[in-house]
């Protein structure tokens, strides 16, 4: 060989060439499933962002109902300053009511 290059030179550049190929078909690899979880991580961004928006939209509901309830309770507590025997003979008419109109869904079957 006496253009100077190792004789085996070409045997040497083919063991580069296979470890390039597979270094190429590896990066692929590794593209690929960078590309898949940065995508999934995209999707777990806007899932995240839509439990957040509904946990809001839930704490706004439950203020508002956390109102209403407390309203209700201050009513209640005006009612039960009353006197008892009027409150107890409002609770007997109700339940009086709701059992008459119980009878009444049955008889009616």
């Amino acid at each position: 060989v006496g253009d100077g290059a190792p004789a085996n030179y070409g045997y040497t550049n083919s063991g580069y060439s296979v470890y390039e190929e597979e270094n190429e078909r590896l990066t692929e690899s590794l593209r690929t499933k960078v590309s898949a979880i940065k995508s999934l991580s995209i999707e777990i961004g806007t899932e995240v962002k839509n439990q957040n928006k509904m946990l809001s939209e839930m704490d706004n509901a439950f203020d508002s109902t956390s109102g209403l309830l407390g309203a209700t309770m201050g009513r209640l507590r005006t009612l039960s300053r009353g006197s008892q025997t009027k409150l107890l003979c409002y609770m007997m008419l109700f339940a009086l009511f709701v059992f008459f109109v119980i009878y009444w869904i049955i008889k009616l079957r």
